[in-house]
């Protein structure tokens, strides 16, 4: 049974004026190329197939909004670090990422989507930084969690959680397994929600100066 029984896809967005109404709340998923993002996002939801995934990565090239029930969204950005396209299309997706982040009112926090056996690379970091200049909550979700073993896991998720200190709630995922799902779940549902004490929300600078780029 879907976690989210109702959840339907909204609008792909390929520039600000496309983005849907900004009301509710929303959580925005983020992750590098091939991290398992759009899978992480299917066992989220509990509907397989409903975001795109393959074998090769960057799959996801707009903002692709998705309606888990009246006024609460889940927002799928594009894959970022992905180097098989041209230069151009990179500075579109970090102007349409960085747009995203300096508009959204809706946004109530932000999931990082990493590879476990490769975190927090120099675009997680920028990731990170983005979601921090807009002062909303974070949750790494360290996904392909299978393929380590349980003690390299363990030391995986430690070491993350030391390198973001309290910038970042941190945890083990895998799609395959379900390895950490109810707790992304009951994450998703918090951050939704707004249970987490956070810092007030404010619009990032709308020229994006002095701000962390993730195009280039």
């Amino acid at each position: 049974m879907s976690a989210y029984p109702n959840v339907k896809f909204l609008t792909s967005a390929n520039a600000k004026a496309q983005f849907p109404p900004d009301a509710g709340a929303e959580i925005a998923m983020a992750g590098r190329s091939n991290s398992g993002k759009s899978s992480a996002l299917n066992a989220l939801t509990g509907r397989k197939g409903l975001a795109r995934t393959s074998k090769a990565p960057g799959a996801t090239r707009l903002v692709n909004f998705f309606e888990l029930a009246p006024g609460r969204r889940i927002v799928d950005l594009p894959g970022y670090g992905f180097a098989a396209v041209s230069g151009e299309m990179r500075r579109h997706w970090g102007i349409l990422v960085e747009s995203y982040f300096a508009s959204r009112q809706a946004l109530r926090g932000v999931m990082v989507v990493m590879d476990a056996r490769h975190p927090l690379t120099e675009h997680d970091q920028t990731m990170l930084a983005l979601a921090r200049a807009r002062a909303v909550p974070v949750h790494l979700l360290l996904t392909k969690a299978d393929k380590l073993g349980r003690g390299t896991a363990r030391q995986t998720l430690a070491t993350v959680r030391r390198e973001v200190g309290a910038t970042a709630t941190a945890q083990l995922f895998s799609s395959l397994n379900g390895e950490g799902l109810a707790e992304a779940r009951a994450k998703l549902h918090d951050l939704l929600e707004g249970r987490k004490k956070e810092t007030p929300v404010g619009p990032a600078e709308p020229t994006g100066e002095g701000k962390p780029g993730i195009g280039g």
